[in-house]
This record gives C-alpha cells, structure tokens and sequence, in this order.
C-alpha cells in the first residue's frame, strides 16, 4: 500500500506538468523524473508553442535530466508520465536507459508501453524498463477528455 501511495505522489507531480500543457494549450501530458526520491526533471508537451513534432512532455523531461546529471544514461532513474508513451518516447525511454517507467492513461492508438506494442520490455533490445500503467489513470483520463472536449465544442458566436 506505501508504495502505491509513493507511486500516486509522483504522479500528482506529473499531472501539475499536465495542468501547465493544458493552459497553454498543448495536449495535456506532464512527465517528471525521479532520482534518488527527488524530482531532478519535469516535462510537459510543447509541440504546439516550439513547433516540434518532438516537444513531448517525455522528451522534455528526458533531455532536462541529462543536462541536470551531465549525462544521457539515466541509468537509476524513475519517469512519470499521465498517459502511456508512444513509439518515439519508448524509443527515447529505452535509449537514455531510465529504469521504470509509471504512467497514468493507456493509450489504445498509439500506446508503445503495452496498448499497441510493448517496446520497453522487448527482449531484443538493449535495454529494458520496468512499466506500470493505470497510476491515478482517472485523473489522467479526465483532464485528456476535458481538453479534448473543450477543443472539439463548436464555435457557438
């Protein structure tokens, strides 16, 4: 139960990185990454403001930590993410070497961390990383929904 509890800690951290995408206007995703019990990177997804099909709060958050720890093995390290990461950002988890990944919502169209295919765990590749999904996943899933709902509303002018 405590390590439920930690876990939910971390990830109230990534969904204050969410809450910043979301009043930017960016597709609410927040990342942090833990070291040592303590925050050292965080991350929230900037496609829209850099203009950068690659700004995603996991990116962000990863290239954050490597210059805090002057080096791109985040070997020990520990991401938090609201919704479960892509190809690209599985990619990236796997290449910086972070040792687990927890993430809030699945994501069924274009999830890489277990929905659609599991890159993390690919026994082929250099590096695994532990997943776990469905932290504070309702949380995750309503502030998805209500940026999408608010973006999908007809101008009613």
């Amino acid at each position: 139960m405590n390590q439920i509890k930690n876990h939910e800690k971390w990830m109230k951290y990534a969904l204050s990185e969410a809450i910043r995408a979301y009043d930017n206007d960016e597709v609410p995703v927040g990342a942090v990454i833990i070291k040592d019990e303590s925050i050292i990177a965080k991350g929230y997804n900037q496609k829209e403001l850099l203009k950068d099909a690659t700004a995603h709060a996991e990116i962000i958050a990863i290239t954050s930590a490597a210059n805090h720890l002057q080096n791109w093995r985040l070997n020990d390290c520990i991401m938090y993410v609201t919704m479960e990461p892509c190809a690209m950002c599985a990619g990236a988890i796997i290449n910086s070497r972070i040792k687990a990944v927890y993430f809030g919502v699945y994501d069924q169209g274009a999830g890489c961390c277990g929905s659609l295919y599991q890159i993390c765990q690919d026994p082929r590749m250099n590096h695994q990383t532990i997943i776990r999904g469905g932290i504070l996943e309702h949380e995750s899933k309503m502030l998805l929904q209500d940026f999408f709902k608010l973006k999908r509303k007809p101008n009613l002018q």
